[in-house]
């Protein structure tokens, strides 16, 4: 799928074939979340999932923020909302976070400015988080008598079970640098070295088989949370044997050998 055949958003812009931008356009409101830009993230990704020519997402954002959370305008709507609204508008905003970490295609987080509440979850569902070291995060929902539920599985499995247990119940802000330490943020950089690092990361994945990358980060996402029993190791059996007769893996293995010899 070509780019031109994506519909044109309001809220995102989308650029490239084989490595495709996706980056959030809300810098006056810091990039903050309203119910239409999470249908269009949830829509991007869904189709890019899908895109053959696309083999990694980098989710970046405009201005100074990388994403400050829920829109206060939309805040101020939601608190006149049924219960029934309330579910249907959360079921939205968690639907669309799973689209992205469910996306078959690798999706690295370029972030390049502060991200709260939300913004915390977005950078929780992407497979690689570079960020800048000025960067400052903060799980902030217990502030406003919230809890950040719909981004909770996705925290707690990239920020770890015990730093959860204590940023969501302080909403105290956190740098990038003990981002890094706890193994949230997997490279840290000076603002100016924040595109060449992305770029070499998308590269290396690039240089990668494309079917192979697909299943690699599928089997980290299927068995991370799984007891090692004797079914898990068959399934693992399975998919390697299964992936070694494929064209891709014949051709790379081919290559490789005859570079060897």
């Amino acid at each position: 799928m070509a780019n031109n055949q994506l519909p044109t958003y309001q809220y995102l812009t989308v650029e490239g074939a084989d490595l495709v931008r996706v980056t959030l356009n809300r810098p006056e409101v810091r990039n903050a979340f309203n119910a239409g830009l999470i249908g269009e993230l949830h829509d991007v990704f869904t189709k890019l999932g899908a895109d053959d020519h696309c083999r990694v997402i980098v989710l970046q954002a405009m201005g100074k923020s990388f994403c400050a959370g829920a829109d206060l305008n939309w805040m101020k709507n939601m608190a006149n909302f049924t219960n029934e609204e309330n579910i249907a508008d959360s079921r939205k905003m968690a639907l669309m976070l799973n689209a992205i970490y469910s996306c078959p295609k690798p999706v690295i987080a370029k972030v390049q400015g502060d991200a709260y509440a939300g913004g915390v979850g977005l950078a929780a569902v992407c497979d690689i988080v570079v960020a800048s070291s000025q960067v400052r995060f903060c799980i902030s929902e217990a502030k406003l008598g919230l809890l950040p539920a719909t981004i909770a599985p996705y925290v707690i499995r990239a920020l770890g079970e015990q730093a959860s247990r204590r940023y969501f119940v302080t909403a105290e802000v956190f740098t990038a640098a003990h981002a890094k330490d706890l193994g949230f943020v997997h490279e840290l950089v000076d603002p100016e070295a924040l595109d060449s690092k992305v770029n070499e990361i998308c590269q290396s994945i690039i240089s990668n088989g494309q079917m192979a990358v697909m299943a690699c980060k599928k089997i980290v996402q299927d068995i991370s949370h799984q007891a090692i029993t004797n079914p898990l190791i068959e399934e693992t059996v399975k998919r390697i044997a299964n992936i070694r007769t494929s064209d891709e893996a014949q051709a790379r293995m081919k290559a490789f050998l005859e570079k060897s010899k």
